[in-house]
């Protein structure tokens, strides 16, 4: 697999840049695998394109405002994104701007920290000067969203952070949205269960490598970033037994199959759990558990991308991957050019079945 064979040109005013509202008018692209065919739709039409025979997987992750803007104490400015707590005072992170280890940074009248020590990949390991609750408290106090680079919103701290979050989001941790769920209204997923759909919910905290480009040592040696998950045994046994009932499990984007896809073992089943998940789905890789998924339109070159073209793609249809342009997903992805419609994390959605 080749990471060339990912790359597709999106005009620059197809990027969204705005949250859709209502979260649900946002459009619906359907791409059914057993026939190939594309189908324009508006994402609330879930009611009637979903049935009591469909299983809705959602992630509840919650995102905390991770970007935080100070000043080295030689006075230059700084930003860092932080990726992951390690323990009640660290984090692990990565910094625009030059930092060496033991140098200490000052966010706003009280918030400092010190750099423990620096990765090869980039990734930076911090200390600060609070610990606990406490610091969760600062960084909610000077902390701002996370929004991708090339979002450029110019709505308000407080608006992004409901914007840049599902409405069922409940465990804080990730540094970036599970953004096939922003789509849902509370009314949607009430219409939804009224219709008979079955919804269930897990958290995976998205890492900033969700949407990092691929590179060829890990192509090779078939190993991506780690997320850290929860799965109830509670939800675990109530998938499985959907599962063996012949409803259809839809994952409610990359991150709910990254979990799901993990759990399943070689004896059929779906186990709960927590840990820590390194799953990378290329081509030829069939899909154990999940039959359908929700998930929006990513960016080039990336691991999302990879993981749709293999759900469209032989053993998971009958298709095979050539290249992209001619793949299902490449197919899908032109239409959705085409049409207009927006992509990346405050962009439009696409259901696979």
């Amino acid at each position: 697999m080749n990471i060339s064979d990912f790359h597709f040109e999106l005009p620059e005013e197809l990027i969204g840049q705005q949250a859709i509202e209502p979260r649900d008018s946002c459009r619906l692209l359907v791409v059914n695998r057993s026939d190939q065919s594309l189908n324009h739709h508006i994402f609330r039409d879930l009611v009637d394109l979903l049935d009591d025979q469909c299983v809705l997987v959602l992630n509840d992750t919650k995102v905390f405002p991770a970007r935080l803007f100070g000043t080295k104490e030689t006075g230059g400015k700084i930003e860092i994104l932080l990726l992951k707590q390690t323990s009640l005072d660290t984090f692990e992170c990565i910094a625009r701007g030059k930092l060496q280890v033991n140098q200490r940074l000052v966010f706003g009248p009280s918030l400092t920290c010190t750099i423990q020590s620096k990765e090869v990949t980039g990734e930076i390991h911090i200390r600060f000067n609070f610990s606990g609750l406490d610091l969760i408290a600062k960084i909610d106090e000077l902390g701002k969203t996370p929004l991708p680079p090339y979002i450029h919103s110019d709505s308000k701290e407080a608006e992004l952070r409901e914007q840049y979050q599902t409405v069922y989001a409940r465990e804080k941790g990730s540094a970036a949205a599970p953004t096939a769920g922003l789509h849902f209204t509370p009314e949607l997923l009430n219409s939804l269960q009224e219709r008979g759909v079955q919804i269930e919910k897990l958290t995976l905290h998205v890492g900033l490598g969700t949407f990092k480009p691929v590179t060829e040592e890990q192509v090779a040696n078939k190993i991506l970033h780690s997320e850290s998950f929860t799965l109830s045994s509670d939800v675990a046994d109530r998938l499985n037994i959907a599962k063996k009932s012949g409803k259809k499990i839809i994952a409610v984007g990359t991150t709910s199959c990254r979990v799901l896809e993990t759990l399943f073992d070689e004896s059929g089943n779906l186990s709960g759990g927590a840990g820590e998940t390194h799953i990378f789905f290329q081509l030829g890789y069939r899909f154990k558990f999940i039959d359908g998924m929700i998930t929006n339109f990513h960016l080039p070159s990336t691991s999302l991308l990879m993981l749709v073209s293999a759900l469209v793609s032989f053993p998971n249809s009958p298709i095979h991957f050539t290249n992209f342009y001619d793949s299902l997903m490449g197919q899908a992805y032109a239409e959705a050019i085409k049409s207009k419609f927006k992509f990346f994390s405050f962009g439009d959605s696409m259901l696979i079945v």
